[in-house]
């Protein structure tokens, strides 16, 4: 931001001097840095001296076998809840905006429950889905059964994970995709149906690629959420990174060093669908803004080699516009 400061006096031909565009001022600015340094700095300093973080411990087991394969399976539980929800969001969302009452009831009911009970408690159901049902089949409706099997076997403590996260982001998912729909204009449907489309093709071609872009931005949140919440499957045995570290610390009594591995490798996993999460909003922003938004290096670069905002052209040397 700049100030002008003109002058009264004239030139040799009676013209007015240039202006000049002074810079503004910001301590404000310098000494909030200073303070955000000063904090960084001290946090940065204990992280170092303080003996009791034990740093070497951390180290030799940050790619220990145990805990990669922790790692790999929170990843496995994040990639398939998401994918089943995340479709199963998209069908109950059209169910939502059906014109037949039972489809939108039925999915209003489900999104309600689903929702409003904690997702703990629907992995420890699913978990213990055998005291009610021993055996699960395979059959007509009110029919004869073909298939059989023991539930117990059935339903292990991964799969009841799967189907625990899944189904309940399933009705998080499902509000998503209907305020993306909801976000398309009423006209391009009308114009798809005057062209001979049907409803399905209407959804698939012209509202969802829409819709994409108020989808993405919290579908990638919930992504960076699941990959958290994944580590509430570790009370019904599931060996995820956090049961991982917690069956090591719980022999060796290194309860903090193994936490922070656990810490570490979450922040990166977390880095990594932040970074993946800027990418794909941006492919999806295409044709929405004039510019495109500048990546991550260019941020960062942005940032390291220019310390203060860009100055303007004085408005002398502005061009007008027609007509003025």
């Amino acid at each position: 931001m700049t100030t002008p400061q003109a002058t009264q006096s004239t030139g040799q031909a009676g013209q007015p001097e240039e202006i000049k565009a002074v810079p503004v001022r910001h301590p404000g600015r310098w000494l909030a840095a200073a303070v955000v340094l000063v904090l960084v700095a001290m946090f940065v300093h204990t992280l170092v001296t303080n003996p009791r973080f034990q740093w070497n411990v951390i180290w030799s087991y940050f790619l220990s076998s145990r805990v990669l394969d922790g790692l790999e399976i929170t990843i496995l539980l994040t990639v398939v809840a998401m994918a089943i929800g995340i479709v199963l969001g998209v069908v109950l969302a059209v169910m939502r905006l059906s014109a037949n009452p039972l489809l939108s009831w039925a999915s209003w009911m489900y999104i309600w429950f689903f929702r409003g009970t904690p997702v703990l408690v629907q992995l420890l159901f699913w978990f213990n889905l055998a005291f009610l049902y021993p055996r699960v089949s395979l059959s007509v409706p009110f029919g004869p059964s073909f298939v059989h099997a023991n539930a117990n076997d059935l339903i292990t403590a991964l799969t009841a994970a799967i189907l625990g996260l899944g189904l309940n982001e399933g009705a998080y998912m499902a509000e998503i995709v209907r305020a993306g729909i909801l976000s398309v204009e009423h006209g391009q449907v009308e114009a798809a149906q005057a062209l001979g489309m049907s409803r399905a093709q209407t959804m698939r071609r012209i509202v969802l690629p829409q819709a994409m872009r108020v989808i993405i931005p919290p579908t990638g949140n919930e992504t960076i959420s699941m990959l958290k919440t994944s580590s509430l499957a570790s009370v019904i045995t599931v060996t995820e990174l956090l049961y991982a570290v917690q069956l090591i610390y719980a022999v060796n009594f290194k309860t903090i060093p193994l936490l922070i591995v656990a810490s570490i490798w979450y922040l990166i996993a977390t880095s990594v669908l932040t970074v993946g999460q800027y990418y794909i909003e941006r492919h999806y922003a295409r044709g929405s803004v004039r510019e495109q938004p500048p990546t991550p290096w260019q941020r960062l670069r942005r940032s390291l080699l220019t310390f203060h905002a860009p100055v303007p052209e004085p408005p002398s040397q502005l061009p007008l516009r027609e007509g003025r």
